[in-house]
Order: C-alpha cells, then sequence, then structure tokens
C-alpha cells in the first residue's frame, strides 16, 4: 500500500493508510513501527509540512516486495482470469 499509491507517488502516510486500510491510526502506527523495526520502511520528514512523515519501503523492503510479487504472479493471473470469466457470464 505504501509503494501503490493511487496517485502513482512510491510514497505514503499514516493518514493516507489508515484510509485506503480502513484502519485506525493506532493499528497502522503499530503495523508502520512492526515495518521499520524489521527494516521495510523508513519515515521521512516532509519538505512542505514538518508535522508530517512520508513512508518509503527500504532496499530491503522493495526486495521483499519483488520476491512476493514473483511468488504470487500465478495466483494473480488465475485470479484475472476467473474474473474475466465471471465478468463475460453477465
Amino acid at each position: 500500500m505504501i509503494k501503490g499509491a493511487p496517485d502513482g507517488r512510491q510514497t505514503s502516510t499514516v493518514s493516507e493508510l489508515c484510509e485506503r486500510l480502513q484502519l485506525a491510526q493506532s493499528t497502522v502506527t503499530e503495523l508502520v513501527q512492526r515495518a521499520e523495526g524489521a527494516g521495510l520502511v523508513r519515515r521521512e520528514q516532509s519538505e512542505d509540512d514538518g508535522r508530517v512523515a512520508h513512508l518509503r519501503l527500504t532496499d530491503e523492503g522493495e526486495r521483499r516486495l519483488a520476491a512476493v510479487n514473483t511468488v504470487l504472479r500465478h495466483e494473480r493471473e488465475t485470479f484475472a482470469d476467473a474474473l474475466g470469466e465471471l465478468e463475460q457470464s453477465f
């Protein structure tokens, strides 16, 4: 969700993640802290607003995301095919 922001940015804020994930801020904050602790995410202070921190994947986060995407490619394609078939039946 951090890398896949709807506007194409490679960053996100905790507030944006809360909205997209439909989770409470405390929950998202805890998830972000865990990801930071695992070395997958880093915070960058906004140049425009010092109260805002932008989240970005680290090199390790990028590596793991790419690995997951590779592993799940077949499942995504199968799911897309099934949705396409379902759509054609209507």
